[in-house]
Order: structure tokens, then sequence, then C-alpha cells
């Protein structure tokens, strides 16, 4: 399967001295370092010559190795950045020179971006999205389109076209985009794969960044997180059901998104008079894991499961984000929801300006359903205000609100 990150990274190869990987564990990062132009020499940094190799002495391995070296797993070894930052100073003018990858660490991103600002361009790479499992047509989908400021509601009504079937849509949800249960869709292996990555971050990963952490609690963590996911957050009440302090809960929301597991959404505040709930919302990044956690074995138990329009909802979060990062569009999002139990359940922000979305599982939204999301657009002044559902096509709802099915995206 093609990743829709390629075209970046090729990008980003000719712009900056050093391209950074970044994402959930088993995403695809290395596959996609068969995407780098002919002559990239390849050191894995969990193989351990590779690791004797450049630990030993970064800044004299990289003085030794100047030019088209990749280095996969780059959080194993935190001296590298330093040595990173010196060696592209040495030749800063000269762009696609080295790439980097890494996963599970919160302090990776916060490592890349300290000590090689400027000088790397930097990719957040997640399992395979709708678009990448089906890309049929050459028709764009709904982010690129959205990108464009000069596109109204209408375009989208007019331009949009289903990438797959009702029932592919439904498949791509309960399974979610880990890469390798798709290469081998036997339900059998799906679920053993599902039950050995949970432990395989769990003890390998997070066990390795933080040692000192309690890990019968933090797997008891992590089944809460499924039942947690598409609801506002509160890390007191967390912590109550965990028997941890409020801190230590929070401490755990912060490892779970800053190792990519989760999502955390904080709340739409520009209107500081006006009541509004302001905790952070998450979700668990892939549905398919989700699903395993939540012991849902098929799509008959998903549609009948009490979270199954949180899993959607989460799900579709999750595209829009993740092809906003595959495009390397800068962004900001948010969820909003008053006092007053009106809701909105993404906003997006970024050069394209300031966009709502209300997402719902059904093939239809009447007037009313969409009262929040109209008053929303007005009252903020957004580009335009979007319902993502799984009706047969796109249709103009109102002069700035547009419906569009999951199946464009």
């Amino acid at each position: 399967m093609r990743r829709a990150y390629e075209s970046l990274l090729r990008a980003y190869l000719g712009m900056f001295p050093c391209v950074g990987i970044v994402g959930v564990r088993q995403c695809g990062k290395t596959t996609l370092l068969d995407a780098l132009p002919e002559g990239f020499r390849r050191f894995d940094l969990e193989r351990a010559r590779d690791v004797d190799l450049v630990s030993r002495d970064p800044d004299l391995f990289l003085r030794l190795h100047p030019d088209k070296v990749a280095i996969d797993e780059a959080q194993v070894l935190p001296s590298l950045f330093p040595a990173l930052r010196v060696a592209i100073d040495a030749r800063r003018d000269v762009t696609g020179r080295f790439v980097v990858t890494g996963s599970s660490s919160p302090g990776l991103v916060r490592s890349l971006s300290e000590s090689l600002a400027g000088r790397i361009g930097l990719i957040e790479m997640a399992p395979l999205a709708w678009a990448e499992v089906q890309p049929r047509g050459r028709e764009p989908g709904l982010v690129a389109l959205l990108v464009e400021r000069s596109t109204r509601a209408h375009d989208l009504a007019g331009l949009l076209r289903p990438r797959g079937t009702i029932g592919e849509v439904h498949d791509f949800w309960l399974r979610g985009g880990y890469p390798e249960p798709w290469l081998r869709r036997e339900p059998k292996f799906r679920a053993a794969w599902m039950e050995s990555y949970v432990a395989t971050y769990l003890l390998r990963d997070v066990g390795r960044l933080f040692p000192g952490l309690d890990q019968h609690r933090f797997r008891a963590f992590l089944g809460l997180l499924a039942g947690l996911s598409g609801s506002v957050v509160n890390y007191a009440e967390v912590g109550r059901m965990l028997g941890v302090s409020q801190p230590t809960a929070r401490d755990y929301f912060t490892i779970a998104h800053g190792t990519f597991l989760w999502r955390q959404l904080p709340a739409f505040v520009r209107n500081p008079l006006r009541r509004i709930v302001k905790h952070p919302r998450g979700y668990l990044r892939d549905s398919g894991l989700l699903h395993r956690l939540l012991r849902i074995p098929d799509l008959d138990a998903l549609l009948a499961h009490p979270q199954m329009g949180r899993s959607w909802e989460g799900m579709v979060v999750e595209e829009l984000v993740r092809a906003l990062g595959s495009l390397g569009i800068g962004h900001d999002c948010w969820y909003y929801r008053s006092s007053g139990g009106a809701e909105v359940d993404l906003v997006l922000e970024g050069d394209f300006g300031l966009v709502a979305f209300e997402i719902k599982h059904s093939g239809g939204t009447g007037a009313g359903a969409r009262r929040a999301l109209r008053d929303f657009v007005r009252e903020q002044r957004c580009r335009m205000g979007i319902v993502i559902d799984n009706a047969e096509r796109p249709q103009l709802l109102e002069q700035d609100i547009v419906s569009v099915p999951f199946a464009c995206l």
C-alpha cells in the first residue's frame, strides 16, 4: 500500500538537512524508509551491532557518514541529537542529509525540536488512513480540497466522490489502520496481533522509558482508556478509579498521548465570558485497537455496543487529523461544548481558516440536530461547517454547511 507520507518525505528532503519521522510503534515508519532516494544507508538502533557502531562516538560516526544516513528508532540514543546538530551546522546549507525515525517516547519530539530547531522537518506518521486503504480514482479527498482557501461548501458538495462502499467503510472502522493486520486479514491473527501489541507497548516501550512506573496500575489505566475514549476527561475521577493521585492520573494521560496511543483534544475557548466545558476530551487513536480493548469481535457487536457512537466519532476525528498531517499542513484542533449541552465534535484551524465538524454515524442530519453547528459557525465566523456522516452522497445543507459521507474522506 502506497503511503500518503511519501510525497511529504520527498518534499522535506529538499527543504531540510534532516527529516524526522515519529509515530506510534508499528505504524509503518521503517517501511516508509524504503521510499528514500537511492544511496541512503540505514542503521537500526534496535539492532545491537548498529547501536554499538553509533553510540560509541556519535560525533565521529556522523563525520564518517556525513550524507544520506537514515537512523531508525533514534529515541534509543538521546546523545545522537546534539551530535546531529553539530554535523548539520558544519554544512548547514545542504539538504536531505539525514533521516531519523522514532516511536513511543514523549521526550522524542521535544528533543528533536530543541536540539534541531530550524534544521529538521518533522513528520508525525499514523497507521493507515481510509484513503490509503481505498486509493480509488484520482479525485481529491475532503482535506485536500479544504486546505485550498478558495473552496466553498457548495464546491465540496459538487466535487467529492466516495472512495468505497458503505461495507468497506465499516470494515475499515472495525479493523483500524495498523498495517500488519491488513496484510494478513485472518480475524484470529488480528486478535492475536493486537493482544501482543498491547503487551509489547506496555512491557517494552513504556517499561523501558519509565522504569519506575507501576505497570500493574498502568495496565489497568489502559483498560480504562477504552471506556473513556470519546468522553470528557476528569483527572480527579480517573485517579479515584485507579487508586492514584490526580497528578499521577494526569501523568498517565501524558504518557499515553506522548506515545501516540491517545489523542487529547483541548476545549475550544475564545470567549472567556461564555460558560463552556473546559476539561479536555480524548480518544484512542486507532479504532481497531479500541475495539480489541473493548472485546468487540465483529461488526454486529460493534453496531450494538453502547460506545459505538464514540468509536465512530474518534475514528473520524483521527482521519481528518491524519490527512492534514500527511500533507504537512500545520493546524490546531479542539472540541467545543457549552454548559447548556451545545456541542461541536471537532474544530480545526490553520492557514485554511476555522472549520467546524459535526460527526454522525447515521446517514442524515435534520435541521434541529445541526443547530449547535450552525450557531457555532456563525458566532465564531467559521469558514464553513461540515457534517461527516454515512449518507449516499455529499449534500449542501445550508449556505455554509455541507454534509460529506465518510467514504469521501
